[in-house]
């Protein structure tokens, strides 16, 4: 009962922003899904009259089917930005399968015997289409369309990556966050969306469609299609845009705390960290949430600015490992703690440089740290045990689990398995608690914040405390979790805001502040 109440509290809280995001996501799949129905009928249509086109235009909307949403949505970045447009895109080739397959199979299977009689009776092939063909496909071309909303608005949640809102802020944000109140608030609202839109189509599925006129039905979609546009998400012309994370957004330690702390008054669009790099180098952003080891900082000549007030605490990374494990391969934390005091924030961010920017691999890049440094040895014969190694979803944790990866092989009989790409900070803690991996590098940051959410008091009393914090987070995960944090591997990827290196110096801006003293002043 406690976590309904908690659940509620949590909507009540953030009730505005649910709307906003709920009538963006609406928005998406009504444009993409109209737009889809205006190009996707009359294809399916033509290709019933072209039969040597159908196999083409059919296996081509297939293939647009298979590509991956995250995938798609990336190829089009760079053509069309971030925001709604390549969004809309995306969603419209997704619904145009089935929407086109529909129309052709329903028209296609009209008795042939009723159209010869059509055409006995003196009609046109427009009349035929329009009178007989069409009104006894309906139900079969309404049920592709249903499918295809269903479809759209479940991938409409992924343009929240692309600061396109929509309801996905709220899950990625609650997946990075650890907070199932998020996720749900994100979740249930899309899955009415789809219940909802998919019912009132049903109702349409049932109209006589040879009772009423052509008219009757493309005004509404018109409507309906114009009316949506005010449903995205707007920016405000002529000011500093930001673009933050849905991890960075909900932290203490991320907008939250800029809010708070800073008083800072930015518009702000929710972003993946893979793409907004580039989008603040290409200008369409002008202040993004980052890494202070992050390699992108010098492919994109970008700048951190100063945490003048201290909000960001120390992110030391360090193996989060299960007790268990240790206990039943005791020779496992001697060879992970080798790593220590090795990698300082300058390494790590040219190691990072190597994987973001020049794209070579994170295995070659950790096999070249580890015979740098003399760590590497020829991988032992595979014996007794096997350790999964976890990682999150950006190059430095690749890089990290690779390096792992070489010292276990080369120092015991151990057998390796690397579990990459978890996503956030949830999924991989969720992975090492269910007994799914058995450790990955994590950030005392982190740790402190997001998986332990210490009370105010514990929070003031350890600001700044690197080794307080270190102390803390390694207490607690052993009493609470029975997991142990090894020795640091010495750098720390703190969180950091970031401007364009030619852009801050015109506006002298190097720390927080000033950036929050040049928002009141415009």
């Amino acid at each position: 009962m406690e976590q309904e109440q908690s659940f509620w509290q949590f909507v009540v809280q953030q009730s505005d922003k649910l709307w906003s995001q709920t009538w963006a996501h609406l928005g998406l799949t009504l444009i993409s899904l109209i737009i889809a129905i205006v190009i996707a009928i009359p294809l399916g249509i033509l290709i019933t009259r072209r039969q040597k086109l159908s196999g083409f235009v059919l296996g081509f909307a297939g293939i647009l089917q298979t590509i991956p949403s995250i995938a798609l949505l990336g190829v089009l970045i760079p053509f069309l930005g971030i925001g709604p447009k390549p969004a809309i895109l995306a969603l419209f080739l997704y619904a145009l399968l089935p929407i086109i397959r529909n129309t052709y199979t329903g028209i296609k299977e009209v008795n042939p015997a009723v159209i010869e009689a059509a055409k006995g009776m003196g009609m046109s092939k427009w009349q035929v289409l329009m009178k007989v063909e069409l009104p006894l496909a309906f139900p079969v071309l309404m049920a592709g369309i249903r499918t295809a909303t269903v479809i759209n608005v479940g991938v409409a949640t992924l343009a929240a990556y692309i600061a396109a809102g929509g309801l996905g802020e709220f899950i990625f944000g609650g997946i990075a966050l650890n907070n199932s109140n998020m996720i749900l608030a994100g979740a249930i609202p899309a899955a009415l969306l789809a219940i909802i839109l998919d019912f009132l189509l049903s109702l349409v599925q049932k109209i006589n469609f040879r009772s009423i006129r052509i008219a009757y039905l493309v005004f509404p979609f018109a409507l309906i299609t114009l009316s949506s546009f005010y449903l995205l998400p707007t920016q405000i012309g002529g000011r500093m845009l930001g673009g933050f994370t849905p991890e960075f957004m909900g932290r203490e330690d991320g907008y939250l705390g800029l809010r708070k702390i800073y008083k800072l008054g930015i518009e702000t669009v929710v972003i993946s960290d893979a793409v907004m790099y580039k989008a603040a180098f290409e200008k369409k952003l002008d202040v993004i949430s980052g890494y202070s080891t992050d390699g992108r900082l010098k492919a994109y000549d970008l700048i951190t600015l100063k945490d003048d007030k201290h909000i960001f605490p120390p992110y030391y990374a360090a193996p989060l490992v299960r007790q268990e494990v240790l206990d039943q391969y005791p020779e496992l934390e001697g060879v992970l703690n080798q790593l220590s005091g090795y990698i300082n924030d300058s390494t790590m961010t040219a190691m990072n440089y190597k994987v973001d920017q020049l794209k070579e691999s994170p295995e070659k890049v950790a096999l070249d740290f580890t015979m740098a440094h003399h760590l590497y040895k020829p991988a032992r014969a595979a014996g007794h045990g096997t350790i999964r190694i976890g990682s999150k979803i950006f190059g430095e944790q690749y890089i990290l689990a690779q390096i792992y990866k070489i010292l276990i092989r080369g120092n015991t009989n151990l057998n390796v398995i690397t579990k990459s790409g978890l996503g956030g900070t949830k999924i991989c803690f969720d992975a090492l608690t269910n007994n799914q991996i058995d450790f990955y590098p994590e950030y005392t940051g982190t740790g402190f914040l997001v998986l332990l959410k210490p009370d105010e008091k514990t929070l003031k009393g350890l600001a700044g405390d690197i080794d307080g914090v270190y102390h803390y987070v390694s207490r607690e995960f052993k009493h609470q979790f029975n997991i142990k944090w090894l020795k640091p591997i010495g750098f720390n990827n703190a969180y950091a805001l970031m401007m364009r290196r030619e852009q801050a110096q015109s506006l002298q801006i190097k720390t927080i502040t000033d950036l929050t003293n040049h928002l009141n002043q415009n």
